[in-house]
């Protein structure tokens, strides 16, 4: 949910006051380290979310976690918060400075620092681009498994603080399942190292708390990530289908019959569309949805896989399927879906990027209400997502320069996500509730679930100066669940009532 009108155009420090803490932030992580001029800011008031906006007083690209620890001194001396951010790839506005202050931004720590192949794991610092780590162990015949479509930007420390998910996370699990330890500088500047190289470690899972909690607890500094095996086989099909039910029947019949793709996902025709003058694969304007199945493991058996999943997308009604003769085709293939986000732009000139789940079983329903909502709010929404999981990202397209195309924009996301929530699902899979989502918290959680999470929060970051306004409604409410007003209503610039932050 977008904050007000007044916080939205929030403007920085007075350059004077931002000069002045430059300066003695400077003596502590170096003046090339430190960036504080309305120029040089610019990059980073918004991040992956572009519906909001906000400028950092300053930012900070340290190397070490020395540096971060100072940073974090520094900033509790003078009563500054601190936002955390990677490569600014976040869909949900986890990385905006919403209240100012400083922006200390991991890009700098981009260094591999050991790679064990025996035990299967890597240390790396936050600021490794996904796609780099496993390019790097490549040769190993190893990779790290989790993939967000954003995986050639995205970093790690980034993939942690949202518990990233991504097309092959149907087989092989979200970025917790392969997180082993964490190095966090907590906002007071203690280093606290968390979990432990070997599996299965004594004492309270702190890795398992701080994956996913969006920088709300410490500044991630170090991590050792868990490395699987690269595939003995892999087949790719992209079967074509008249319509989403068809396709998600044959998802559903797929996972029923036992069979655990590598990844299954599905693109409706609106994304069809965007995608073909793109890619030029060949798919065919007039369908209704393509299916991407990707099977991997031992080669003993796969062409048995193989067959059954031909036969159960020809039974769900598939009217062609088209299997990638050679890795060129198959990168091709995933082209088509991992560059569905870009080719947006070719059908209006902003989309907002939503994320929900819902039980597979349901998709069908949530695309009947998905296309219901795209009337009613008189927009284009196009859906891509990951079948498998029942991972949505409807693509909700709107004209940037029409104030009421954008209200209509967050009308349609907040009734996508109460469709979500209604039908069994939650609010995110894998981006994430940053601002985007965290007035919208009380859909899914009641007043004490949510005052269970402020109160663990605050056991890490007593004063709430990590990330603040992220994840948790701004303020509690009464009765069942939290009052909250229309996305409308709040991109128009109108506060909600309330009664204090949750932190």
């Amino acid at each position: 949910m977008q904050p007000s009108g007044e916080q939205r155009n929030r403007p920085a420090r007075p350059a004077p006051e931002r000069a002045a803490l430059a300066r003695e932030l400077a003596r502590r992580v170096g003046e090339d380290s430190i960036l504080w001029t309305d120029d040089t800011l610019l990059p980073y008031d918004v991040d992956g979310f572009t519906l909001a906006k906000f400028p950092p007083d300053l930012v900070v690209l340290p190397t070490t976690t020395a540096q971060v620890t100072d940073v974090l001194v520094f900033a509790r001396a003078h009563g500054l918060p601190v936002t955390a951010r990677g490569a600014g790839t976040g869909l949900a506005g986890g990385a905006l400075a919403e209240e100012g202050g400083i922006l200390l931004v991991t890009a700098r720590m981009d260094r591999v620092l050991e790679v064990d192949v025996s035990n299967r794991f890597a240390v790396v610092q936050p600021g490794v681009v996904n796609a780099h780590l496993s390019e790097r162990v490549a040769p190993h015949g190893l990779h790290y498994a989790p993939d967000p479509s954003s995986q050639m930007a995205s970093t790690l420390g980034g993939n942690a603080a949202t518990n990233a998910g991504g097309p092959h996370c149907l087989k092989y699990g979200q970025t917790h399942q392969h997180m082993r330890a964490l190095t966090l500088v907590l906002a007071d500047g203690s280093v606290v190292e968390a979990g432990s190289r070997a599996l299965d470690p004594p004492g309270l899972n702190l890795v398992g708390v701080t994956v996913g909690s969006e920088g709300t607890f410490g500044v991630v500094t170090e991590l050792v990530v868990g490395l699987v095996p690269r595939p003995e086989a892999v087949r790719t099909f992209l079967a074509v289908f008249d319509d989403v039910t068809s396709a998600g029947a044959a998802v559903t019949a797929i996972v029923g019959r036992g069979i655990v793709p590598a990844a299954l996902e599905m693109l409706d025709h609106l994304t069809i569309v965007a995608v073909e003058p793109y890619v030029h694969l060949g798919l065919p304007l007039d369908a209704g949805a393509v299916l991407l199945v990707e099977l991997d493991g031992p080669a003993a058996g796969m062409d048995r896989r193989a067959g059954e999943v031909h036969a159960l997308c020809r039974e769900a009604g598939a009217r062609s399927i088209r299997e990638a003769k050679d890795e060129a085709e198959r990168l091709l293939l995933w082209k088509a879906r991992k560059g569905a986000f870009g080719a947006m732009g070719r059908l209006a000139s902003g989309f907002y990027v939503m994320d929900g789940v819902v039980p597979r079983t349901r998709l069908p329903e949530v695309l009947a209400r998905i296309e219901q909502i795209s009337a009613e709010q008189d927009l284009r929404i196009a859906n891509v997502f990951h079948a498998g999981d029942g991972n949505l990202h409807p693509n909700v397209l709107y004209d940037v320069d029409d104030p009421d195309s954008v209200a209509r924009a967050w009308r349609a996301s907040e009734r996508i996500l109460e469709a979500c929530v209604e039908l069994g699902g939650s609010l995110s899979g894998e981006h994430g509730i940053g601002n985007e989502k965290r007035d919208l918290m009380g859909l899914a959680f009641a007043e004490d679930d949510l005052a269970a999470m402020a109160a663990l929060r605050r056991a890490f970051d007593p004063e709430g100066r990590l990330n603040p306004r992220k994840m948790l409604p701004l303020r509690p409410g009464c009765g069942e669940g939290l009052p909250r007003p229309g996305l409308a209503a709040v991109a128009a610039g109108l506060s909600p009532d309330g009664e204090g932050p949750w932190i």
